[in-house]
């Protein structure tokens, strides 16, 4: 029958559309639902589009400073923010019809409007909540709303900002990431609530273009997540751009004017300021998109908002899955993608294994990048390791020099017991790139003595890599 499969997938983000053809390369037949845009946030609002936007604020920021590569550039150099705009906008638009060709190639149906899961079908229907990008009219030859029946169904509803009271988005005063990767007119002013990926990407590209941006954050260390010396590295760099930190702080409150917001800001010892600028980003976390989908008549377990899985994929209830941003942290398209393939793979009875979150790289595309996997020195103490930090900096190292990109730190963790790589992180330029280096060699459990004895390319950024692990053990060349 048309309207049964052997798998259905709730959601067309990179844990979806991958999940799914994934699923039609192993014989399933498969559809994916989709409510607005293929590709999901990261392709349409996310990953992608944030990256395009910060390449021309990296070629911009190049613009400015000819001199130091012995260039020079008549009159002053501007940038027309519609065109910003409408670059990253056209990339978006060009990878979500790939993801469309791609599912039409490997013969995955997709079927367009807002899913409710059953026992073992789903009902889908118009959409009831706000839709961002909606896909209209319905793509030719695609399918709409009815019943259909499946095996086994996958949730891949992704996530969404997460809205503080009192300080919700209006998307006019108050942004969320949606509103700052489309504005209307540039910011001169902008407060940046939160200092996660998010937060830094846009507080470091609109400081580039030449907004006055401050950013709070609640915790003691900029870029929670990071090993503690990058991120005090990073710190120093971007209040070196101008950019104003504010940690062990929160907005408390928020007034709006005609065009502009006053927050209030405390700090942990009881002070408090006002700062007045023309927008706000909110980039506080996101929210698993779990509502109306039926799950709590199914009695699918959730904790703390997201679905519990087994690490397969598998929720409590036999036939439903979950993968991606909403099936908890870390919210990483990266490590949605991965979830995806397991969770098919289990389905078809392969021989898998549960991801080992420890090896999921994270990666923030500010300037400078930031880059890391494992585990950070603070955390691999509390664990009662004893270890050997390596560390080399970027102006130790030919092609960074070269590349005028001397500012920048490589660190790496060992087990001193084992030789084990327990972590690596690091900042600087197109650290984002280089990180995969150290995640391939946790995953083939390599040593210390594996990473010394390999031949890295001369001159390379890479080649910081590999005296930070020359570092941990007494052996480092070049400083």
């Amino acid at each position: 029958m048309a309207d049964t499969y052997d798998v259905i997938i709730i959601g067309g983000g990179p844990g979806g559309y991958v999940a799914a053809i994934r699923a039609a390369q192993l014989g399933f037949k498969t559809a994916v639902v989709e409510r607005e845009h293929l590709g999901g946030i990261c392709l349409n609002w996310g990953c992608i589009p944030t990256k395009a936007l910060l390449r021309s604020a990296e070629i911009y920021h190049y613009m400015q400073h000819p001199g130091a590569y012995g260039l020079t550039i008549e009159g002053k150099p501007g940038f027309d923010l519609a065109g910003v705009v409408k670059r990253s906008r056209g990339i978006s638009a060009q990878l979500n019809q790939g993801v469309g060709f791609l599912l039409k190639k490997n013969k995955v149906d997709v079927i367009w409007g807002e899913a409710k899961v059953g026992k073992g079908e789903v009902v889908v229907g118009p959409s009831t909540k706000p839709v961002v990008q909606p896909q209209n009219p319905v793509p030719k030859g695609t399918l709409g709303h009815g019943t259909y029946k499946a095996k086994h169904i996958i949730v891949a509803t992704g996530a969404r900002p997460r809205a503080l009271p009192g300080i919700e988005p209006d998307g006019k005063l108050i942004w969320t990431y949606f509103e700052a990767m489309n504005p209307a007119s540039f910011p001169k002013s902008l407060i940046v609530m939160g200092s996660g990926a998010i937060g830094i990407e846009f507080a470091s590209f609109y400081r580039t273009m030449g907004a006055e941006v401050t950013v709070v954050e609640v915790l003691p260390q900029v870029l929670p997540v990071e090993d503690a010396e990058i991120a005090a590295l990073a710190r120093k760099r971007f209040e070196k751009q101008g950019i104003k930190i504010l940690t062990g702080a929160k907005v408390a409150k928020v007034e709006k004017g005609a065009d502009n917001v006053t927050a209030t800001i405390q700090d942990e010892k009881g002070g408090s300021q006002t700062i007045t600028a023309d927008r706000l980003i909110s980039a506080v976390g996101v929210v698993c998109n779990t509502e109306g989908l039926g799950l709590e008549a199914l009695g699918v377990k959730l904790d703390r908002g997201s679905i519990v899985t087994d690490g397969m994929g598998r929720t409590n209830v036999p036939g439903v899955y979950a993968i991606g941003d909403v099936a908890g942290p870390p919210m990483l398209a990266h490590k949605a993608e991965h979830e995806g393939v397991i969770c098919v793979e289990t389905i078809k009875g392969m021989h898998t294994h549960a991801m080992d979150k420890l090896q999921i790289p994270g990666c923030t595309y500010c300037n400078p990048q930031i880059a890391s996997v494992g585990l950070t020195e603070a955390k691999a103490k509390e664990q009662g390791l004893e270890i050997k930090v390596g560390r080399f900096p970027f102006v130790g190292n030919g092609k960074a020099i070269a590349l005028g990109e001397p500012d920048g730190l490589v660190k790496t963790i060992f087990d001193a017991k084992t030789g084990k790589l327990l972590g690596a992180h690091m900042v600087g330029a197109e650290v984002t790139e280089l990180i995969q280096g150290f995640v391939v060699a946790m995953g083939l459990e390599t040593t210390e003595e594996d990473l010394m004895h390999t031949v890295f390319p001369h001159p390379t950024l890479s080649e910081t890599m590999h005296e930070s692990v020359l570092d941990a053990y007494g052996r480092v060349i070049h400083v």
